[in-house]
């Protein structure tokens, strides 16, 4: 009698004090969202920094995808993927309108700011025959200067087929009257910028494309082993590149399907100066999927405070 009083009294007592702690229903849960990001590395610091924010809203990530650019867009506008932290207004303005626009996906916060972009050229080559922009290279002399493969044309390291750089640099070489004198390299961007930089570290002058957050300009340092050339005003090109923000694009129906990501996606803030951190990690071969997360993760620790604050906001959204 006293084994069965005694153990009914330890089952009252851890009933009593087994109270069920309250579990905070997260927005995400029992959703699966699908990103896509652009074929370049450099664009998966970002995209890991949203997934932390997206998983701590309890939504599951897949895997994401990559794809060039105009399929990178076409995949978000049919909702075969959900969102890229991968568009470049204005560089890539042409792919987002021709895909539908604003009926079907909405770039919903520009969330890193200021990426440059341009045409360089070593800083040596530069001052030694007065060039300041590509528009100069229509003098087979100075173009000759940039031939690397002997066939008396300027060898521009450019971009890869389908990007929207490729599309800006080929305008450019037809409103400039720049086809007889400049060839543009294609092919695998990184590959041809590692032949690009043996070329100049032996002692060769060098013409390239670049943009900004990128390792590029962590190895040829602008002002100190290259200089920017401009683009001159001509028709309807302004002069030199536009500054552009990378935003976050997202499908529609996503978008009013999952209000808390949505409002995440309003509040992501990332300085182009972390991206640019990022970068020179990547090169400095830190270039695997559990690197690139715990590059973001690193981020977001050092500014907790920060993260903490989208993910309470995204929470109330409704």
């Amino acid at each position: 009698m006293k084994q069965f009083i005694n153990l009914a009294l330890a089952t009252a007592l851890s009933a009593t004090l087994a109270v069920p702690a309250s579990s905070e229903e997260l927005p995400g849960s029992g959703v699966t969202v699908s990103p896509i990001k652009g074929s370049p590395a450099n664009a998966w610091f970002q995209h890991m920094v949203l997934q932390l924010g997206l998983e701590a809203l309890g939504y599951e990530v897949e895997e994401t995808l990559e794809a060039d650019f105009p399929a990178l867009h076409l995949a978000v506008a049919s909702g075969d993927a959900d969102y890229t932290f991968n568009h470049w207004k204005p560089l890539h303005n042409d792919f987002f309108d021709k895909l539908g626009g604003e009926s079907v996906m909405t770039r919903v916060n520009a969330a890193i700011k200021g990426a440059g972009q341009g045409y360089y050229i070593d800083k040596k080559t530069a001052e030694a025959n007065g060039i300041t922009h590509i528009g100069q290279l229509t003098d087979p002399a100075l173009a000759a200067i940039f031939d690397s493969d002997g066939d008396g044309r300027a060898n521009l390291s450019g971009c890869n087929p389908g990007w929207g750089c490729e599309l800006a640099i080929e305008d450019h070489l037809d409103a400039y009257g720049l086809r007889d004198t400049i060839q543009h390299d294609q092919g695998s961007y990184f590959a041809i910028m590692a032949d690009t930089i043996t070329r100049y570290n032996e002692g060769g002058a060098i013409l390239y494309y670049t943009w900004t957050p990128n390792w590029i300009s962590d190895v040829l340092v602008p002002g100190t082993d290259v200089v920017q050339i401009g683009v001159p005003s001509e028709g309807d090109f302004d002069a030199g590149f536009p500054v552009n923000d990378v935003y976050i694009v997202a499908n529609n129906d996503f978008l009013d399907d999952n209000p808390a990501a949505a409002k995440l996606f309003e509040l992501v803030d990332i300085p182009i100066g972390a991206v640019n951190a990022a970068q020179v990690k990547l090169r400095d071969g830190e270039n695997t999927l559990d690197d690139f997360r715990r590059h973001a993760s690193d981020w977001v620790a050092a500014n907790q405070d920060v993260f903490d604050g989208w993910i309470a906001e995204a929470k109330q959204a409704n």
